[in-house]
């Protein structure tokens, strides 16, 4: 029989006849029993089911047991740096709140002196020009003063207070030294007009350095200071006894050698002889007597105020207190609370400015000295300037040019000026750096 075509059937396969299977092309058989793509057969790489994966099957299923863990710690490490960073956060604000407190108590803590300011203004044409811009003179004056929290014991509060220590400090415009010039309280010199706290005028006058500080207060001293050297002064900082205790303190006490035990009531003062550190109150009254340490003068005293101050500067730069928080705070802490600056220097960065530039200068950079004087001829209790050793001086200071200083000769002439020359000893060679006698930071207390 044939189909419309023509064709004919093909013989259907008898009941012991069993049909051809396919084989592979090399003659084997087919072992899945039928060819790919008929009815009911897995795509390929599969396998039906109940029977175990091909090998290409189970490396796609390891993979994705592999990338679900991966997801799964990828998540977890997500979640972990999201808290990481959140606690970060909080510490960091935490940190800058804490910070920031302290910037503002600190901050607070400064006094600024308006006054003053406005009475240099009133007097700004009769003030020095300033030829050195870059270098800056900060006078440093320590007050006498009974007022205030812990300086009655030192004496009566009569409304009134005396410099009794005023240093004038000269900061190179290289950042490599720095120079710090003591004042003699009774040193004789012309104290201009000034405004008393009454509102009053005094005359302008020929009298002993610290009454300028008791008639018109800083303004006072600071025209006395710039009449006498012709130095301008840019800043100023007035500290009180309370003030330099608790720095003193703030450091853990400055070491100092004596060669004799002291016992001196007045200045609240008692040590054995030797080598031994001074809390705040001990070097208050070191730096403060006069009747029981040397010949009793304000010159000793004076020395020995700049040997403090070259030791504690040392204290300070070798402890590395202006590079650790923990113990720059409370030194600035007792600073600024007894501290009375400018609008220049009233705030914990400007002061900050002021203790980095310090902090740069090598200690032995650090010099310290008082300006070349002899007793008054008109009275030997008080002094006047050595000339020309003091114009000298002042001109190097003035115009920011290097001074060098040096221990007193043991033995010198009594009428000898306090660089080491005569008093009719020529002016210095312009072209030689002149010497004072003097001493430098990184000489300490116990030197020699």
């Amino acid at each position: 029989m044939t189909d419309r075509a023509g064709t004919p059937d093909a013989p259907e396969p008898g009941p012991e006849q069993e049909p051809d299977r396919e084989r592979e092309p090399d003659g084997r058989e087919d072992p899945g029993g039928a060819a790919p793509g008929k009815p009911g057969e897995d795509a390929p790489g599969g396998a039906a089911p109940g029977e175990a994966p091909s090998g290409e099957a189970a490396s796609e299923e390891a993979e994705a047991d592999s990338a679900a863990r991966a997801a799964a710690v990828s998540a977890r490490r997500r979640h972990w740096l999201r808290w990481t960073a959140l606690g970060v956060s909080v510490a960091l604000l935490g940190a800058a709140g804490a910070g920031w407190w302290f910037y503002r108590k600190l901050d607070g803590n400064i006094t600024t002196d308006t006054t003053a300011e406005a009475e240099l203004r009133r007097y700004e044409k009769e003030r020095p020009t300033t030829v050195a811009t870059a270098a800056r003179n900060v006078l440093l004056v320590g007050s006498d003063t009974r007022s205030g929290e812990g300086n009655r014991r030192y004496g009566r509060d009569e409304g009134s207070q005396r410099s009794d220590t005023v240093i004038l400090l000269h900061l190179a415009a290289d950042g490599r030294s720095a120079t710090a010039m003591s004042i003699p309280r009774d040193l004789m010199v012309t104290i201009p007009s000034c405004r008393t706290p009454d509102g009053k005028r005094t005359r302008e006058r020929l009298a002993q350095f610290n009454w300028a500080f008791e008639w018109g207060g800083t303004a006072c001293t600071i025209r006395t200071v710039e009449k006498l050297t012709g130095i301008r002064v840019d800043h100023h900082m007035v500290i009180d006894f309370r003030g330099f205790k608790k720095m003193v303190d703030a450091v853990d006490g400055v070491e100092v050698c004596l060669k004799e035990p002291v016992n001196d009531p007045d200045a609240k003062l008692k040590l054995p002889a030797g080598r031994q550190k001074l809390n705040g109150e001990q070097a208050l009254g070191f730096v403060r007597a006069r009747k029981s340490l040397g010949n009793g003068s304000d010159t000793e005293r004076m020395d020995r105020q700049q040997m403090f101050l070259g030791a504690l500067v040392n204290k300070v730069q070798s402890d590395g207190v202006l590079l650790n928080p923990t113990k720059l705070y409370p030194v600035l802490d007792a600073a600024t609370k007894s501290l009375t600056t400018d609008p220049g220097l009233d705030s914990l960065r400007d002061l900050y400015g002021l203790a980095r530039t310090m902090r740069s200068i090598p200690t032995e950079k650090v010099q310290f000295l008082t300006v070349p004087r002899r007793p008054y001829t008109y009275n030997a209790n008080r002094d006047e300037l050595v000339q020309p050793a003091a114009s000298t001086l002042f001109r190097q200071l003035r115009e920011d040019k290097p001074i060098v200083v040096a221990p007193a000769e043991p033995e010198r002439d009594r009428n000898a000026s306090s660089d080491g020359k005569p008093d009719d000893a020529d002016t210095p060679v312009p072209s030689a750096t002149p010497t004072f006698t003097g001493r430098n930071a990184a000489e300490g207390t116990c030197a020699g």
